[in-house]
């Protein structure tokens, strides 16, 4: 009979009931949601991210802007009353990573879609104490720079791999629709599409 003492002192033994627990947990937690549709369908008018707001996501992403600001709302009163309707999985759908996260040292973004202008959004990211006195942001004046924009059909081709569905025109056109664009103009597209699918813009 195996007691507690043979498990501890018999480290393989040990290592092999952690595996078969955590196998079977996650199997239990992790299979059923593949065929819940409300984790694997879009939500009603959620559309793949237009090449502009795609690479806008990735600088999102390479500024490390989940570090201090959440893509979620918790179904709670206090949560749905300050930033709007709680986060729901469809309109994630076409987020590879998304980014979810629980760390608010800025204020949730799931919501931030049509919130502001593009013009406050611009002052915000280059200045943010012009806007928000208290912000302890820091300013992303480098982000004026070009946008790059030789990867976006390669990126565009292996997202569609992934179940986001781009037809052929999408990937085609997309290099030219970044002509001209730099990463500031991105980084807002990308913020002004933000929690729409569910929440009208105003």
């Amino acid at each position: 009979m195996l007691t507690h003492d043979k498990i501890e002192k018999n480290i393989g033994l040990l290592v092999l009931l952690i595996i078969l627990v955590v196998s079977v947990g996650g199997l239990v937690e992790i299979v059923p949601l593949f065929f819940q549709k409300s984790t694997t369908v879009p939500v009603a008018g959620l559309n793949p991210y237009e090449p502009l707001s795609l690479s806008g996501r990735d600088i999102y992403i390479r500024e490390g802007c989940y570090n201090c600001h959440s893509q979620m709302i918790r179904p709670f009163r206090a949560e749905t009353e300050r930033y709007g309707h709680y986060s729901v999985a469809g309109e994630f759908t076409y987020d590879h990573p998304f980014q979810w996260g629980s760390k608010r040292t800025g204020p949730d973004l799931a919501r931030v879609g049509g919130r502001y202008s593009d013009a406050w959004h611009r002052t915000h990211l280059l200045q943010p104490r012009d806007v928000v006195p208290e912000s302890n942001m820091p300013a992303y004046y480098w982000l004026a720079r070009p946008l790059a924009a030789d990867d976006i059909e390669a990126k565009m081709t292996a997202l569609r791999r992934v179940g986001v569905p781009y037809t052929d025109a999408d990937i085609k056109g997309a290099k030219e629709q970044l002509a001209g664009k730099t990463e500031l103009d991105a980084l807002i597209a990308y913020l002004q599409g933000m929690g729409t699918a569910l929440k009208p813009v105003k």
